[in-house]
């Protein structure tokens, strides 16, 4: 099983992946469900971060078979992969369309060159009836795109190793 997707120079861009046979697709990667949690409050948002107020959270805890079922709502997950952008690149994440067939979405922000964790990302389950997910589900297809050249800046911020 193979565990890391390489560029051409041998640097992981993804690495700790379930089975990446399986996850690469044509046109990028799939990321897999690690751990969900609930919002438990209200955060803050401003111009500067220092004011930045990340909600509190609590874990949703799998079944003894690996499966969660989750209510409709928005619940913030992670990925089990850990995703290293190359400073000449950038990715973006986009929803599986089995995922959307289900009424549910996972929009995600613009993954800037330099970062390295595992990602997390919004789930929003529109589905009256909810949405059961197993461990491991495969949620998201992620896309690498060149910026052209090397960023001067790479990312440095709060999330810079988030899971490691």
């Amino acid at each position: 099983m193979q565990q890391s997707l390489e560029d051409r120079t041998g640097a992981a861009f993804v690495e700790d992946a379930v089975d990446l046979v399986v996850q690469t697709q044509p046109n990028g990667v799939e990321l897999t469900l690690a751990s969900v949690h609930r919002f438990l409050g209200a955060g803050a948002l401003a111009f500067d971060n220092v004011e930045r107020v990340l909600p509190p959270t609590e874990d949703v805890a799998f079944d003894s078979e690996g499966w969660v079922r989750l209510e409709a709502g928005a619940y913030k997950i992670r990925f089990n992969e850990t995703v290293s952008v190359p400073n000449d690149r950038f990715a973006i994440a986009r929803p599986r369309s089995s995922l959307l067939r289900m009424g549910a979405s996972l929009p995600s922000a613009l993954w800037d060159s330099g970062y390295r964790g595992k990602g997390e990302a919004l789930l929003v389950v529109y589905n009256p009836y909810g949405l059961r997910l197993r461990r491991h589900a495969r949620l998201v297809q992620l896309v690498f795109f060149h910026a052209g050249q090397e960023v001067e800046h790479p990312y440095d911020g709060q999330f810079q190793g988030t899971g490691l």
